[in-house]
């Protein structure tokens, strides 16, 4: 017996402009935001971009597939905001004026169809504090409903804990993100050079540090040289795939959710 295709996310770029001007007013429209950058020796610096494209493209295919909403695949965003890993070479990162310019002219281009509704499915921490700016001007200045969706939380974003050995920071080229590159794409995983890097020495802080009240700037090369925090070296792809799925269900009904949100 063949094995059946697994559902297709309908693409906004596949469509005529008539096509996309007939599109239901509750309409949908996803936009990845991924990331271009380091993530230590062991991840390709498309790990963000891989992750937040990949779990938007699932999740749209799979409330499409459903009926449960209409909606559409934006093309995702491979570079955005990423200076926290400006000295590595291979981040390839804008400034944060350009991307904010760059989500509020995609609004306001989208704000020409009948779709009133954006979410942003984001992969990459550094966005999430400019993303919720965007959707409030968004929605400010054309009426759009916005939304910020993750396919997963890590600490620094209000997310739970990671693994025990890294201690509340497991927020970059860790435990999570790995086993999921590992489940999405093994070919580009090197795990014979995955190390453990990780501030155990800030755990000591009360009110100062990732998930407690009082946040602070970094860099990723405040805590090395090797460009993770976290602890990789007991990622799986068996973790990864229930990571990935975990975050494909969450998204899906987000969308769903998203496509009959009133705020009153």
């Amino acid at each position: 017996m063949a094995e059946l295709s697994p559902p297709k996310a309908p693409s906004f770029i596949d469509l005529t402009f008539e096509e996309v001007a007939a599109l239901p007013t509750d309409t949908v429209a996803v936009l990845p935001l991924g990331a271009i950058e380091q993530h230590g020796a062991h991840l390709p610096v498309s790990t963000d971009y891989l992750v937040a494209t990949s779990v938007a493209e699932a999740a749209v295919a799979t409330v499409a597939a459903a009926g449960s909403a209409s909606v559409v695949l934006l093309p995702g965003l491979a570079y955005t905001k990423s200076d926290e890993h400006h000295w590595a070479p291979g981040t390839i990162w804008l400034s944060w004026e350009t991307l904010m310019n760059t989500l509020i002219d995609i609004g306001r281009s989208l704000a020409n169809t009948p779709v009133k509704r954006i979410m942003f499915i984001n992969g990459h921490g550094g966005n999430s504090a400019l993303g919720q700016v965007a959707c409030r001007e968004l929605h400010r200045r054309f009426g759009l409903m916005t939304f910020f969706a993750h396919p997963s939380f890590p600490k620094d974003q209000g997310g739970v804990d990671g693994v025990d050995t890294e201690n509340g920071f497991g927020v970059h080229g860790g435990h999570s993100e790995t086993s999921m590159v590992l489940h999405l794409r093994p070919d580009l995983v090197h795990m014979d050079r995955a190390t453990r890097q990780v501030p155990d020495a800030m755990a000591e802080y009360k009110y100062i540090g990732f998930g407690k009240p009082v946040s602070f700037g970094w860099t990723s090369d405040d805590f090395g040289p090797g460009g993770v925090i976290g602890d990789p070296t007991g990622a799986t792809a068996d973790i990864g795939k229930i990571l990935v799925e975990g975050a494909v269900e969450r998204c899906a009904a987000a969308i769903t959710e998203a496509s009959h949100f009133t705020i009153g």
